[in-house]
């Protein structure tokens, strides 16, 4: 064989290991607590090449699509983030470390809560018991009680602070679990990017309530694909309103 010829059959021999490298494979395995037998259900499961995104079902099992060479990232609320790169397609044993809260971590995370309780004990010791909203109730056991709640000065300072402590709770719910590393990691975008579409779509606090981390993850996919397949247009909508007129709310995709 000449020069010309092995190198036609090196040249070969590479595109076939190339070829076979990124054959996606069906690979199986099951998530479990570290030094423990205690599987992990509901482990988030994200191929960073693919961006194919799964989770682990009631028993820590599951199974996924990636080629040799997808580094594999499975994530969980209270555990250290676990990445494993594909070798092989042989069945997959993935360990997840509990992560080791201080006591102090939790008291500061419940700071703002305390505030705002704190705030509304302030108002019960003015006096107010309803939180300027007496139910129909108090009128016939206690009339002047029950018109004090409902037209007095502190009661109804009281009960616009509820309102305002209600909003502010569910504001910091929806910027706990949407966040900037979450839309990088699941949309790949860079800051600048993943900054304007936080800007156009933010999930409410009512589908929070409904949603885990894989569904909130689905759906950011979803919305981020729909605002990078329009974004010019809907740049250009914005520019094109009239300063004193402002959208009545952003488009969303379908489902």
């Amino acid at each position: 064989m000449g020069f010309k010829g092995f190198c036609v059959f090196i040249g070969c021999f590479l595109l076939v290991i190339a070829a076979s490298a990124q054959q996606l494979l069906t690979i199986h395995g099951v998530v479990s607590k570290k030094l423990s037998v205690e599987r992990v259900p509901q482990t988030l499961i994200h191929n960073l090449r693919t961006n194919e995104i799964m989770m682990s079902d009631e028993l820590g099992w599951f199974t996924i699509k990636a080629a040799v060479g997808d580094t594999v990232l499975f994530t969980k609320e209270d555990y250290t983030d676990q990445k494993i790169v594909i070798i092989n397609g042989s069945d997959m044993p993935v360990y997840m470390e509990p992560v080791i809260k201080l006591s102090t971590v939790t008291v500061k995370g419940q700071t703002t809560r305390q505030e705002l309780n704190d705030v509304m004990a302030d108002y019960r010791k003015q006096g107010t018991f309803y939180d300027g909203k007496p139910p129909v109730l108090s009128f016939l056991t206690n009339p002047l009680t029950g018109f004090y709640e409902l037209f007095g000065k502190t009661p109804n300072q009281a009960k616009r602070f509820a309102a305002y402590s209600k909003d502010e709770q569910e504001y910091a719910e929806v910027r706990r679990r949407y966040t900037l590393t979450l839309v990088k990691r699941v949309t790949s975008a860079p800051d600048s990017t993943a900054k304007k579409f936080m800007e156009y779509y933010t999930p409410t606090y009512q589908d929070l309530k409904g949603w885990n981390d894989y569904d909130l993850m689905k759906e950011i996919k979803k919305s981020y694909d729909y605002y990078a397949e329009n974004k010019d247009k809907l740049n250009l909508q914005e520019i094109n309103y009239p300063s004193l007129v402002k959208p009545a709310g952003k488009q969303k995709p379908s489902n």
